[in-house]
């Protein structure tokens, strides 16, 4: 490495000491992670849930590194764990004993399009991580496309319990489980978007 004669000695070996202290090594780790962070923050405001977004990868922020392909990839699989829990919360309260008729037809659809949905996030992922074939606007007009029929799937399931007969503890299961699914299926989609759109 040629060094400027324009340096004094002191100031070289501040130089050095910055870029190989084991201290300052973390501290620029600490900098690249304020920078990563920023980006989720920044990423999660274009949500319609910007608070759930952050609470939710703000955690994956060194993981994601300020890459919108890295964000979009990890809120599908986010989204699509989310649902599968779903998927199994709904399926265990099927069982539950003295459930009304339309109740429990509701649920069981609920369980149909929740494993729709599963199926739409799994083709995504698969999708995403595909880099030969079609092109990439293809790619992801597809995974958009997928992703849009998982929100419909969820907006289905709620619509199922609209009914003012099923107002009680079941109803508000529901709601409160699929309310989360959707919220993240909504801020995938918006990070689907957003990298989408980036090229």
């Amino acid at each position: 490495m040629v060094i400027s004669s324009h340096f004094s000695p002191a100031a070289i070996l501040i130089l050095i000491l910055f870029t190989t202290h084991p201290n300052c090594l973390s501290a620029r780790k600490i900098l690249s992670s304020d920078t990563d962070t920023e980006f989720i923050k920044t990423s999660c405001d274009a949500t319609t849930y910007p608070d759930l977004c952050f609470a939710t990868f703000s955690s994956y922020a060194t993981q994601i590194q300020a890459n919108p392909k890295i964000l979009a990839a990890k809120s599908l699989s986010v989204a699509l764990n989310t649902t599968l829990s779903a998927s199994q919360s709904l399926t265990d309260l099927c069982k539950t004993q003295g459930l009304k008729p339309k109740e429990e037809a509701a649920l069981h659809d609920c369980v149909e399009e929740m494993s729709d949905s599963v199926d739409e996030f799994r083709r995504s992922i698969s999708e995403m991580e595909e880099s030969e074939g079609k092109s990439f606007a293809i790619r992801m007009s597809d995974v958009e496309t997928w992703v849009s029929a998982a929100l419909t799937d969820e907006d289905t399931c709620m619509d199922g319990f609209s009914e003012n007969e099923m107002d009680g503890d079941v109803k508000a299961t529901v709601k409160t489980t699929i309310e989360k699914v959707t919220q993240l299926t909504s801020v995938s989609l918006a990070f689907v978007n957003q990298y989408a759109g980036s090229k």
